[in-house]
């Protein structure tokens, strides 16, 4: 089951290494929820990748979600799983994982959100909100006004995402989204648990 309060500040991986080290750090800081994403590695990596990150967010009480990869969701036991917009149908994902997990869906349009809405998704990842460097191919950038669009015609949670730090984070949650996900603003980090802080400063004066 998605508990809003959990999408605050919600770190997806780019495949850093050693990764447990840097979990460690930004589940220190304050990170409310952590997405691996492990687009190029094998079927058993990402298994066991999966199963070493698991083991820190349930120390910490924090939810683990699997990028695209709805097997190795299943075989960790994982919270929930996200999708994109190239990934299996949400349909599909829903009839695999029944009520088990959750399902996050990238939209970067107000059509697309719309449509996982309609098709049962439990939370948008929309963006990106501002250009970024963090993933390859990515669409322009959205900018506030139109993720407050989004935000405001969906009844289901909204985070944003893409090229958000701590000198533009208010200005994102001031949309009203439920929180932000971000990856360099704390994996490109020199003090990786310091920059989660700092981040999660940032997000103290908006209620959960």
């Amino acid at each position: 089951m998605l508990n809003k309060k959990d999408l605050l500040l919600y770190l997806c991986t780019n495949q850093v290494r050693p990764i447990t080290q840097a979990l460690e750090e930004a589940l220190a800081g304050g990170v409310t929820m952590v997405q691996i994403r492990e687009k190029d590695a094998s079927t058993q990596r990402f298994y066991e990748v999966a199963c070493m990150v698991q083991a820190l967010t349930r120390r910490y009480g924090v939810p683990l979600v699997i990028n695209d990869r709805i097997d190795i969701a299943l075989a960790v036991n994982a919270d929930g799983v996200h999708l994109g917009q190239s990934d299996m149908p949400l349909g599909a994902a829903r009839k695999l994982v029944g009520n088990s997990m959750f399902i996050g869906v990238s939209a970067g349009t107000l059509e697309q959100a719309l449509a996982a809405q309609k098709y049962g998704a439990d939370y948008l990842g929309v963006g990106p909100v501002y250009p970024t460097t963090s993933k390859a191919d990515v669409p322009d950038a959205l900018g506030t006004e139109r993720l407050r669009v989004i935000r405001e015609a969906v009844h289901i949670p909204v985070i944003g995402i893409g090229g958000i730090g701590p000198h533009n984070i208010r200005d994102v949650m001031q949309t009203g989204v439920a929180g932000v996900a971000v990856i360099s603003a704390i994996l490109s980090q020199p003090d990786i648990k310091a920059a989660t802080q700092e981040l999660r400063d940032a997000l103290g004066c908006f209620p959960v």
